[in-house]
């Protein structure tokens, strides 16, 4: 079972066209998908769970589109708090550092934090407002100004700069709608993940999707750049 399983939610404005429906439409219709497959998660035993909701690039978005997307997140939030407190999930997220971020959806998102801050089941981790790429340029402002010497500079120095950096590295990635790429999605954590790309389109993925997808997970092989050993001993790429 991966510990860490991380979601780029994609194809939303696609399911909307399909129906000649508006974009937003796609948006609502994923709110039934991410409670789906945060249980699913939950049930099957990951114990992190991260979803890609919203990038740093995503404000290049009709202004209209991103206004509907604040206000269909908080929505979200509050309506589904109660019940991931109820689980036992400890809810984080990952970004939140544009000014542009309306003021109550960053407070709905500071009070989901502290609510269930303290659970000790698995771990949903909400990309909003993220770049893996800002993520890593503030890791490195950060070590410069503690006064790390350079010399001293390793991967578990520069990792424990990262935001939440308790985080385990991520060990399947899922794109749905078939496009396959990473779209500056937790770069220093996926640099070994396993990777899947379901051709479904998001508001379309359920539980039965997600289990298949860690079905094929765990028929991969990894090595982590290093060879398996064969039955008889003798190792084999």
């Amino acid at each position: 079972m991966p510990r860490h399983v991380a979601c780029v939610m994609d194809g939303n404005g696609r399911w909307a066209a399909q129906r000649s429906l508006p974009r937003t439409s796609g948006h609502r219709a994923a709110e039934a998908t991410v409670i789906d497959v945060i249980e699913a998660a939950r049930t099957a035993g990951v114990e992190w769970l991260s979803l890609y909701a919203f990038s740093t690039e995503n404000w290049q978005r009709p202004g209209s589109e991103v206004d509907f997307l604040m206000r269909l997140v908080r929505r979200v939030v509050r309506k589904h708090a109660p019940l991931l407190h109820a689980r036992g999930i400890r809810c984080r997220f990952l970004g939140v550092a544009d000014p542009r971020i309306p003021s109550p959806l960053a407070r709905d998102f500071a009070d989901l934090m502290t609510l269930t801050g303290m659970n000790r089941g698995m771990t949903l981790t909400v990309a909003f407002d993220h770049g893996g790429r800002r993520d890593i340029v503030e890791a490195a402002r950060s070590l410069i100004r503690s006064g790390v010497a350079a010399d001293a500079v390793d991967e578990r120095h520069f990792a424990a700069h990262l935001p939440f950096p308790d985080t385990p590295d991520v060990d399947l990635v899922i794109r749905t709608s078939g496009e396959q790429r990473i779209s500056n999605f937790m770069l220093w954590h996926v640099a070994y993940a396993e990777m899947i790309f379901p051709s479904v389109l998001w508001p379309d993925f359920r539980a039965p999707h997600f289990l298949e997808c860690l079905h094929t997970y765990q028929q991969r092989d990894r090595r982590f750049g290093g060879v398996t050993p064969k039955a008889n001993g003798e190792p084999h790429s």
